[in-house]
């Protein structure tokens, strides 16, 4: 299991199109990935549960990976979310 702290950069947090570029990038990967905020965690992989979390700007979120890519999932998802979703 690998996990990582992250702060969410963009203003609006991730709503429906942030939302849909993460769980793209976590679909790439074949490991299990959860993101977790305040105590809640959910599938990273499920765009129902990523915005049943209401992830707001400035928000911090824990990404959690278990299998065999677990490293570089954590590692592309904190990019993307530092990134603030830019292309």
């Amino acid at each position: 299991m690998y996990v990582k702290d992250v702060t969410v950069q963009n203003q609006v947090g991730l709503h429906a199109r942030p939302a849909t570029y993460f769980i793209q990038k976590a679909n790439e990967f074949k490991s299990s990935i959860w993101v977790e905020k305040d105590e809640r965690k959910v599938n990273a992989k499920s765009l129902l549960g990523v915005l049943s979390l209401g992830i707001m700007g400035d928000t911090n979120i824990r990404i959690i990976a278990s299998g065999a890519d677990e490293e570089k999932a954590v590692s592309d998802l904190v990019k993307l979310v530092e990134s603030g979703f830019a292309d």
